[in-house]
């Protein structure tokens, strides 16, 4: 995707992204518990453990020790499992597990930087096996996220790259440089104090549903605040919401900026209420 709104030569402008409980609602990395378990991946134990996990994830805010927990039970959960197999699995069941649990002001902003020329990055901690599919969903441009090692087509329980604190502003500097974005100019978004590298390397941070930590960076530094609670499923939301746009600008004349600018007041609405 080309960001045909800026002025020719102009840098391009991307926005980005966290994940789990900032575009969905829960765990992306414990959401497919349930047909891993009936694939015969996992025992009823891990079932529970994982089911604990989520509880808590929703709960409570999500600091270092906590990611660190869940990262150590996801790694040592996939020791051994066949790759192609998880690829399948994820795939088949993510409109059924994942399209129901992404927050529909998410899906409104995601909309609203394509309508803008602005690229859309997904960048999380969580698996790129799932996170991939999870982005094709979205209509995202990129897509960034945790590598586990793998060996023989099996996963080793090691993580290659971690995407996680420090490693995500790495990861978009190193997009920036390939893609030709000025970071100065571009968006992120994220809930979690874990990610302040990632919102301090953009010119526009944002916090969405931001657990304690964050907040109150936010409202030291002048950062706008979201709220976004409902997860409602897309059904196609993305794609005919850029179906609507183009048809009415050829039918009517009127510039996408006019109409984006509708999706934006909606938005900036939400945050004012935050």
């Amino acid at each position: 995707m080309t960001n045909e709104s800026a002025p020719w030569g102009a840098p391009r402008i991307a926005a980005f992204f966290d994940l789990d409980k900032t575009v969905i609602a829960r765990s992306s990395a414990l959401a497919f518990t349930r047909p891993f378990y009936a694939e015969g991946l996992i025992n009823r134990r891990s079932v529970l453990k994982s089911t604990y996990a989520q509880l808590m994830f929703l709960l409570t805010a999500a600091d270092h020790d906590q990611v660190e927990r869940l990262r150590a039970h996801v790694t040592d959960m996939c020791r051994g499992w066949d790759v192609e197999q998880i690829t399948a699995i994820v795939s088949e069941t993510l409109h059924d597990i994942v399209e129901p649990i992404v927050f529909a002001e998410a899906a409104e902003l995601i909309a609203w930087h394509h309508a803008q020329g602005h690229d859309v990055v997904l960048i999380s901690a969580s698996g790129i096996e799932m996170v991939e599919p999870i982005g094709q969903m979205l209509g995202v441009d990129a897509v960034r996220a945790s590598r586990m090692k793998v060996v023989d087509g099996h996963y080793a329980g090691e993580l290659e790259f971690y995407c996680y604190g420090d490693a995500k502003a790495v990861a978009m500097d190193e997009l920036a440089e390939s893609a030709g974005y000025d970071l100065s100019a571009c968006y992120a978004y994220s809930d979690s104090i874990t990610d302040l590298p990632m919102l301090e390397a953009v010119g526009q941070p944002t916090a969405v549903n931001p657990d304690r930590g964050l907040r109150k960076e936010a409202v030291d530094r002048g950062w706008p605040i979201l709220t976004f609670d409902r997860p409602v499923a897309l059904s196609g939301r993305l794609r005919e919401h850029r179906t609507a746009i183009a048809a009415a600008s050829a039918a009517t004349g009127i510039s996408v900026a006019a109409l984006s600018a509708w999706v934006y007041y909606g938005w900036w609405r939400r945050r004012e209420l935050a």
